[in-house]
């Protein structure tokens, strides 16, 4: 069952058909590339199923349930995350407590449960801490998680992104352009610890937009390329990189 199902999704902004009736499926289980020229929609696809755009047209459905209408902030409560373009952490604190700012509990909501609950709250901080290391480490950070955010590299400060997304507890993940910007090794870094997440966790769903064809060659099980707002190809990620087509429009061969 389709984890993620969008169906006909269209938005204009002045007047400019940016996305035009956009059908897709994402599944549990796999990486899906989202490819396509400059300028196609694919980020704006992103802004959409996120609710930081609303829709013209169309419907979103999550597993089973229609969140078209819901704020951001409710959208990642249903447990979609995502990895933006411009790296986004918190460059004043340390790795550990950008990770643990991620961790979340319904419980602690209301202001005064520190005060009241100290002995749960106390137990809470405990295992916020646990569950950050744990993902500090399975990102290759632990070395540095003491260390100011501002002090990464660009490339272990993507890596801290997603160690966030994963302690906040996301099932799909939405990454734009995750190896943008980095050197071959820490690309490879990023590679390897996408495949293991889908490895390990048969539930989770990651759909990445990314212009490299290596990397989406390298993790990607289905593809959908996004020509002029529209999907134009979908399948099998040899497939479509095979597709005459595809490459005469993005590849230019």
């Amino acid at each position: 069952m389709e984890k993620l199902k969008i169906k006909n999704i269209s938005k204009a902004i002045n007047g400019l058909k940016i996305v035009d009736r956009v059908t897709a499926s994402f599944l549990p289980g796999r990486i899906t590339g989202l490819i396509g020229p400059n300028g196609a929609g694919k980020t704006t696809l992103f802004h959409i199923i996120t609710g930081e755009l609303r829709s013209d047209t169309g419907e979103i459905n999550y597993r089973g349930e229609d969140i078209t209408l819901l704020p951001p902030y409710r959208v990642a409560r249903k447990g979609i995350g995502r990895l933006f373009q411009d790296v986004r952490v918190f460059e004043n604190l340390t790795v550990s407590e950008n990770v643990v700012s991620a961790c979340y509990d319904h419980r602690v909501e209301t202001p005064w449960f520190p005060f009241l609950r100290k002995k749960r709250w106390k137990a809470l901080e405990r295992d916020f801490k646990e569950k950050s290391d744990y993902y500090i480490d399975y990102v290759g950070l632990m070395e540095v998680k003491d260390v100011p955010a501002s002090s990464l590299s660009y490339g272990q400060q993507k890596l801290l992104a997603i160690a966030r997304l994963l302690a906040g507890g996301f099932s799909l993940l939405l990454l734009d352009e995750p190896t943008a910007g980095l050197n071959p090794v820490m690309i490879k870094k990023i590679l390897n610890i996408l495949k293991r997440i889908v490895a390990e966790d048969q539930g989770k769903t990651i759909v990445l937009v990314e212009h490299d064809m290596s990397v989406v060659t390298e993790v990607a099980d289905w593809v959908y390329f996004m020509n002029e707002g529209r999907i134009a190809f979908f399948g099998r990620t040899d497939h479509v990189l095979g597709d005459k087509e595809v490459r005469e429009i993005y590849l230019g061969l």
